[in-house]
């Protein structure tokens, strides 16, 4: 596998650039069934759909990817998005971890450093994302990373095949915890 080219570095985390070479260990963690089950989803992805799909996400600059890097020992452990809706400024996150790195605080940390860079270089005025209300630890892992909870869908989502509501959260650069890691690095 190539070396993950590192971005912006955090505390225990960097945000690094996609790798190709990446893409079934990106496949493998999205179709872990506690991914799906935190996405509502009910089934797994096909191998040819996702591949198929890597060219035209690279290219497309509404869809900005970073790998979640940790530093001690450079290997990938997740992957954020931004869907950047470029008529408002604002964009969608999307958080993936592989599954043996759950549980270990690093989803708050990767999602911190995704708003980080939204906010101090994408200039977005604002970032948001729907986490299903049963999902405590992702929305305790938002919430630490600067999010609000804005909104509900009622019963919009599924968890353990019950229908149940997904929460909508955003975050505004002023509620961006700080430091900045974009700030450390051009000081």
């Amino acid at each position: 596998m190539s070396d993950s080219h590192l971005l912006l570095i955090g505390e225990g985390l960097a945000l690094g650039m996609p790798r190709r070479d990446m893409l079934p260990e990106y496949h493998r963690w999205e179709n872990d069934a506690r991914t799906i089950l935190g996405y509502g989803n009910q089934w797994a992805q096909a191998w040819e759909v996702r591949e198929s799909g890597w060219e035209r996400q690279r290219g497309n600059s509404r869809y900005q990817q970073f790998e979640i890097v940790r530093l001690e020992d450079r290997a990938a452990i997740g992957v954020t998005v931004l869907q950047i809706n470029t008529f408002v400024q604002t964009a969608e996150f999307v958080v993936v971890l592989a599954p043996e790195a759950r549980g270990k605080g690093y989803a708050a940390e990767a999602t911190r450093l995704t708003l980080d860079w939204a906010f101090h270089l994408g200039a977005l005025r604002m970032v948001w994302l729907k986490v299903l209300e049963p999902n405590r630890a992702g929305i305790a892992a938002y919430e630490k990373a600067g999010f609000r909870q804005s909104g509900r869908l009622r019963k919009s989502g599924y968890w353990l095949g019950q229908p149940v509501d997904e929460l909508l959260m955003d975050a505004l650069p002023e509620d961006f915890p700080g430091p900045s890691a974009v700030a450390a690095a051009v000081q």
